[in-house]
């Protein structure tokens, strides 16, 4: 099939865009590559300190036989569930390559937080950033420059973009990634979210609410819902980093040990065929868009409008918000899982899952098909499911839908585009999401009434202060200004709001997160309070637009009013309370630093 023609325009806008940077990328990718092999390069004193830890038999082929060696990267903790799993990983892996006649060793860990853990605590302000403390750790990791190829092991929201940056630091090296799968189902989705609304109405208490959570996070594995965890998986499929049709098998079991397995052979088969396939020449232009079109096709997480720009520029690739919006206005969006459906990640695998996407849109031409992957048969091998017969993997097709309410075929989508906005007028930049937001809610126009934090809201919500139509603002929530946490504590207040009939929308610098749903909520704008953006000018009162059909996100103030308004300064104590404990006073350099969301919020450059 041949690529759409838009897709193809802008990817070729990309390409140009970001000649410069690949050229000088390719050119460190290169020299890199290059280098006389570690043994032959290194003092003694470095390679015996290398090989110190590990057995004998493993030094021996090291040193003498110099046999490829692995280098795993594992963001294993058990605090969180996805990542409880990849504990025996090391193990396996290990086994593998020595069958092959090739050594791994733990090149180090990296820090793994969970959202849900700390989401609307002071900890959430160190999410975000914790992306590039990965990304860092991944390096330092890597950086005994001992290995021939890389596993990195991780699932989770800023885990596997850190993973992704730091491993494209060392982009000489074949690399794969290795997921976990996600957890059993437990309490529907569309219940979870019912109970929380009636939770911030009071109707069930605590102890109610606690245990309906338990029921929904209950064991070892990915959360079920498709947020930004979960999209991450469906990206990496679509850039060909995993083994094929990896991302969503359950933990345990003898496929996903079999699949962890697979991902040691896969990388030793680069080697071992000499192959030219390292990361840093996997990862570009091509296969940025196809992981755009991926996350559009699948309703996947607003995040990853941040992730994925900072991504792609660790591949000296140059990619905007106007890119995304450009193709959200052609790719069709496929699947309804939630928040956009009722339905889970156990259910659309069930039901097809990431092979039966990735077919229909490279069938469509919505995805380049000539791109390098992990493996030799290229991205058509994603379009596959892998299976245990006795004892052997083996793949096979994904075949047709099975459940056509989660899974559609490009001639039959949900929609037509992929639900994704690009908003602009005088607040700023922002996006939308709006697969799950109802048709009758794209346009809103109300009186705004601004907050200084997610907790002023709340306790505007339970006073009943908001019971009207009004556009929401919370400014102060940008990189800058506290590390730009996610506010999905607002969640389900706006809810409740708009389930009463109110016309209600959210606009703040701040993150929704991939669990973002059916209130209309434009986030991420650009520039930020703290950096003096035109939120700090709005004032309780101020009519605001949130369309979502033509793109505007404007306050309906006159424009020599607007113009001639003081921008508000971040409040003092707002300022010292994000520079003070839970640790937020070591990543006060990087709130300095950041770049504005749609620029990644990098901190590192």
């Amino acid at each position: 099939m041949a690529l759409h023609p838009a897709v193809s325009d802008i990817t070729a806008r990309i390409a140009e865009r970001s000649g410069p940077t690949r050229r000088a990328y390719l050119a460190q990718l290169h020299a890199d590559s290059t280098r006389p092999p570690s043994m032959d390069r290194m003092g003694c004193a470095n390679i015996a300190h290398a090989v110190a830890g590990i057995p004998l038999d493993d030094r021996f082929k090291v040193i003498t036989q110099r046999a490829p060696n692995i280098g795993i990267v594992t963001a294993y903790n058990d605090m969180l569930s996805a990542h409880t799993p990849l504990q025996g990983y090391p193990a396996l892996i290990k086994d593998e390559a020595r069958k092959l006649g090739a050594t791994a060793q733990v090149a180090g860990g990296v820090p793994a937080m969970c959202d849900g853990v700390t989401q609307g605590t002071s900890g959430m302000e160190l999410s975000l950033f914790s992306r590039d403390v990965i990304a860092m750790a991944t390096a330092v990791a890597l950086s005994h420059d001992m290995f021939d190829a890389a596993l990195m092991l991780g699932v989770c929201d800023k885990i596997v973009p850190g993973l992704l940056i730091g491993a494209l630091q060392f982009g000489h090296l074949p690399t794969v990634f290795v997921p976990a799968g996600p957890m059993p189902s437990g309490l529907p989705n569309k219940e979870k979210a019912r109970l929380r609304e009636q939770a911030a109405q009071g109707l069930i208490g605590r102890e109610g609410l606690l245990e309906a959570e338990l029921q929904s996070y209950h064991s070892p594995g990915t959360c079920t819902f498709y947020g930004t965890a979960n999209s991450n998986q469906m990206l990496l499929e679509a850039m060909g980093l995993h083994v094929p049709g990896t991302a969503f098998v359950a933990p345990g079991g003898a496929l996903r040990d079999e699949l962890t397995r697979e991902a040691a052979r896969t990388v030793l088969g680069i080697i071992k065929s000499r192959r030219f396939a390292p990361i840093g020449q996997l990862v570009d232009e091509r296969a940025i868009v196809n992981a755009m079109v991926a996350l559009l096709a699948t309703g996947g997480s607003t995040n990853h409008l941040i992730h994925w720009v900072a991504v792609a520029q660790s591949a000296g690739i140059v990619i905007d918000w106007n890119d995304f919006s450009a193709l959200s206005d052609v790719v069709p969006l496929l699947t309804h899982v939630y928040p956009n459906g009722s339905a889970d990640v156990n259910q659309f695998q069930a039901a097809g899952g990431t092979g039966l996407v990735i077919r229909e849109l490279l069938d469509a031409g919505f995805m380049h098909e000539d791109v390098l992957t992990v493996r030799e048969g290229g991205i058509r091998e994603y379009t596959r499911e892998p299976a245990m017969v006795g004892a052997a993997l083996v793949w096979h097709d994904a075949g047709d839908s099975r459940d056509d309410t989660i899974v559609r075929p490009v001639t039959r989508p949900f929609s037509p585009t992929g639900g994704l906005k690009l908003l602009q007028g005088n607040l700023g930049r922002s996006v939308i999401k709006v697969s799950a937001v109802p048709d009758d809610r794209h346009v809103i126009e109300a009186p705004a009434r601004v907050f200084d934090s997610q907790e002023a809201l709340l306790a505007c919500f339970n006073a009943g202060e908001l019971a009207r139509d009004v556009v929401c603002v919370v400014r102060w929530q940008g990189p800058q200004a506290n590390g730009m946490p996610e506010l999905h504590k607002l969640t389900p207040p706006l809810a409740v709001l708009q389930g009463k009939g109110f016309m209600v929308a959210l606009v703040t610098d701040g993150r929704m997160s991939g669990a973002s749903g059916k209130v209309p909520a434009a986030i991420h704008v650009s520039p930020e309070a703290a950096a003096g953006g035109p939120l700090a000018k709005v004032r309780d009162g101020d009519v605001i637009r949130v369309d979502a059909v033509t793109g505007q996100l404007q306050v309906l103030v006159a424009e020599v009013e607007w113009a001639a308004r003081p921008v508000d300064l971040m409040p003092d104590g707002l300022r010292q309370r994000n520079g003070v404990g839970m640790g937020r006073g070591l990543f006060a350099g990087m709130r300095q630093r950041a770049l504005t969301a749609e620029e990644g919020a990098l901190s590192w450059m």
